[in-house]
């Protein structure tokens, strides 16, 4: 990947990035690849195929993909859980389930109030083991990406599952179509993307940040920036609290004061992006129709 692929409008962005830097291609063929989740124990990455309803695998040691699970109820984000367990967001399970040590599925969150979630979307696993996913409608409406089925909750919101209890709060109630959500490498802060721009006329097309206190509740939740090319979906934190966001020309990085530090040029919509290998700096790229991978010059927040 040459250099004039890496857009720089930050001097800062140059420390991120080698220059010499290439964007391999690990796997192509999918419909619309997202939900990256890397394993360190299977030294794996675990994605989603959402329209093929499949989870693909991608084997670190062997460069090998093959296929980790048909059909899996159009999975669309994953994630590890701090017990090595893989946590997935399914459109036409309208639930959030986890997969066992043994191969079992167990449902962590399919309702709220007595009615069924929409379609989870994506999550993030906090230190005290609560679960936080978002729920907009994309998977109940068309055969597409799930099946299509009437809305029961009263709007798209975002949720908290108790690590302890299991209990389900809702946490957020003012997004349009809440998406990509992870905390601060400190959990102090907590990012959620608002797609709302794909339904909305001028809708948001944004990730607010939040604040987050010790009683789970969030408080703040202004813009922390606005996507200047298609939308923002997934995104991932590195250990200085950046944030590398998918959007529709690339992967965006943004430092943590708002600034649009510089972007990695990919030649297809970006879905979601994920740190992985065993030093996390390796940015695993969710495209369209490809998994892409390049090793950068900064290092995964550590989530597990």
């Amino acid at each position: 990947m040459a250099m004039h692929e890496f857009e720089v409008l930050d001097p800062r962005f140059r420390t991120c990035f080698n220059g010499n830097a290439t964007l391999d291609t690990l796997f192509t063929g999918c419909r619309w690849a997202e939900g990256p989740a890397w394993s360190p124990g299977w030294r794996s990455l675990i994605w989603s195929d959402i329209p093929n309803d499949r989870q693909l695998r991608y084997d670190e040691a062997g460069g090998t993909v093959s296929v980790f699970r048909h059909p899996c109820g159009y999975t669309n984000g994953n994630t590890v859980d701090r017990q090595g367990r893989l946590l997935s967001c399914e459109h036409g399970g309208r639930r959030v389930s986890r997969t066992e040590f043994d191969g079992s599925v167990t449902t962590l969150a399919d309702a709220y109030d007595g009615k069924r979630l929409n379609s989870p979307n994506d999550l993030a696993v906090k230190s005290d083991d609560s679960i936080w996913f978002t729920d907009p409608a994309y998977g109940i409406e068309s055969d597409y990406e799930g099946h299509l089925q009437p809305q029961e909750q009263d709007g798209c919101h975002v949720f908290r599952i108790d690590g302890r209890t299991g209990k389900i709060r809702k946490v957020a109630g003012d997004f349009a179509r809440p998406n990509g959500i992870a905390f601060s490498p400190d959990e102090s802060l907590l990012y959620i993307a608002d797609t709302g721009a794909s339904h909305i006329e001028n809708g948001p097309r944004h990730i607010r940040r939040f604040r987050v206190g010790d009683d789970g509740k969030l408080t703040g939740g202004e813009v922390f920036a606005d996507c200047v090319a298609g939308l923002f979906d997934g995104f991932r934190i590195d250990v200085d609290g950046r944030v590398w966001t998918s959007a529709g020309d690339g992967v965006h990085v943004y430092d943590p004061d708002g600034t649009l530090l510089g972007k990695i040029l990919v030649p297809e919509v970006v879905a979601n992006v994920e740190f992985g290998g065993a030093k996390r700096n390796y940015l695993f790229i969710c495209g369209t129709t490809s998994l892409y991978g390049m090793k950068v010059m900064v290092n995964g927040a550590k989530r597990i």
